[in-house]
C-alpha cells in the first residue's frame, strides 16, 4: 500500500479543526494545538502512558483523561507468578485541568494529590519517572525510572476518523529507550537494568468517537548488539494514508504495510500467527500472561486483553537484510472502548 509520509512541518489542524496532513513521520514535526479542536469538549481524550518491562515483569504508568473522566494510574506485574500491585486514583470532570503538555518530545508532566504524586520529566537525551503512591488502604509503591533515548526516531501518526471530519488521533509512540532504576512495592524492590530492560511512551492527543475496537502490539530488545522494536497495530482510524506498522533497528526506521492477526481466534493465550502483506514481519506469538483490564465510571466501559509473550520469527529490514527473533518477550492487545 502507498503510506503518506508527512515531511513539511507545520500546524496539525486547520481553521476549522480538520487535519491539514494525514499520514506518518518518524519524528513528531506537526505542532498540536488544543485551542483549534472545533469538537465539543467531551470527546476530547489525552493521555501519557509509559511501559517498563523486561522478561520478568513489567510496570505501566499513565495520566490521562477523556475529559469527563480521568485516571493517575500505577501498576507492576510479574508474568510467571501474576502477582500485581496497582494504585489508581479516578479523576472526575478533568477536562483541561491536568494541563498535558503539547508534544511528547518536551514539557514535564505533573499530578500531586493526596497520597500519590507522578510525575514525567522531558529532557535532552531521555526521561525520568517518579512516583510515590502512600495510601494506608493501598500498596505503598516508590519508583524512580530514567529512561535513555538516544536518538529521536519513533511513529507519529496524523489520523482522522470517519465518523465526523473534526476527529482525529495525534499519535506519538517511542520504544527501545534502555531503562533503569527501582520500583519498590509493599517490601518488595524489582530493578530494571539497561541490559535487558526497555522504556515505551504511548503518546495520544485527539477526538475520538464514543466507540472504538483497536489491537495494538510493541516490543523491544537486542539483536546483534543493537536496539530492535517494533510497532503494529490498527483500528486507530482510518489508515488509508498510513499504517503504524514499522520496525526499529540501531536508531533506523523501517516502515511496513499491513500486519494481520487474529487475537481472540482460539482464546487469547493460545499460539497466534503474525503476517505481513509484505512478508516483512513473520512472527509465531505464545502468549505467557494476559494483563486484562477493565474500566466503568460515568459514561466509561473499557475492556482490554494485553498479552504478553515471546515472539519467533523474522523481521526483514528495507534493505533486505534478515534479522532472526527468538524467544523476544512482547505484547500484543484488544480493546474494546465506550468512552
Amino acid at each position: 500500500m502507498q503510506q503518506n509520509w508527512i515531511r513539511t512541518p507545520g500546524d496539525l489542524l486547520d481553521s476549522n479543526g480538520v487535519l491539514i496532513q494525514k499520514g506518518y513521520s518518524t519524528e513528531a514535526i506537526l505542532t498540536y494545538n488544543r485551542d483549534s479542536i472545533k469538537a465539543r469538549p467531551w470527546r476530547i481524550k489525552e493521555w501519557d502512558f509509559y511501559q517498563v518491562s523486561n522478561n520478568d515483569f513489567c510496570l505501566q504508568l499513565t495520566i490521562g483523561h477523556v475529559s469527563y473522566a480521568g485516571s493517575v494510574s500505577v501498576k507492576l506485574f510479574e508474568f510467571a507468578t501474576g502477582r500485581h500491585y496497582e494504585v489508581t486514583q479516578m479523576l472526575v470532570l478533568p477536562f483541561n485541568s491536568l494541563r498535558m503538555p503539547l508534544s511528547a518530545d518536551e514539557g514535564d508532566l505533573t499530578v500531586d494529590r493526596k497520597n500519590m504524586f507522578m510525575q514525567f520529566q522531558v529532557f535532552e537525551g531521555g526521561r525520568k519517572l517518579i512516583c510515590r503512591a502512600t495510601g494506608k488502604q493501598l500498596p505503598k509503591m516508590e519508583l524512580e525510572i530514567e529512561l535513555s533515548q538516544p536518538d529521536k526516531t519513533s511513529i507519529v501518526m496524523a489520523t482522522p476518523f470517519d465518523e465526523d471530519p473534526s476527529h482525529f488521533y495525534y499519535n506519538h509512540k517511542i520504544n527501545s529507550m534502555p531503562a533503569s532504576g527501582f520500583v519498590r512495592a509493599d517490601g518488595r524492590e524489582y530493578r530494571f537494568e539497561p541490559e535487558s530492560a526497555f522504556g515505551l511512551l504511548d503518546w495520544g492527543r485527539g477526538v475520538w468517537p464514543f466507540s472504538h475496537e483497536w489491537f495494538w502490539g510493541n516490543g523491544s530488545c537486542y539483536i546483534e548488539g543493537k536496539r530492535f522494536g517494533f510497532n503494529i497495530g490498527h483500528g486507530f482510524g482510518n489508515t488509508s494514508n498510513a499504517t503504524e506498522n514499522i520496525l526499529f533497528y540501531d536508531g533506523t526506521p523501517h516502515k511496513l504495510g499491513q500486519v494481520h492477526y487474529n487475537l481472540s481466534a482460539g482464546g487469547y493465550m493460545s499460539r497466534k500467527q503474525i503476517t505481513s502483506e509484505d512478508g516483512r514481519f513473520e512472527m509465531e506469538f505464545m502468549p505467557i500472561y494476559d494483563q486484562q483490564t477493565a474500566t466503568k465510571l460515568l459514561f466509561i466501559d473499557n475492556k482490554c486483553h494485553q498479552l504478553f509473550g515471546t515472539f519467533h520469527g523474522k523481521a526483514v529490514l528495507d534493505d533486505g537484510k534478515v534479522l532472526e527473533i527468538n524467544n523476544m518477550v512482547a505484547f500484543i492487545e484488544h480493546a474494546v472502548n465506550h468512552w
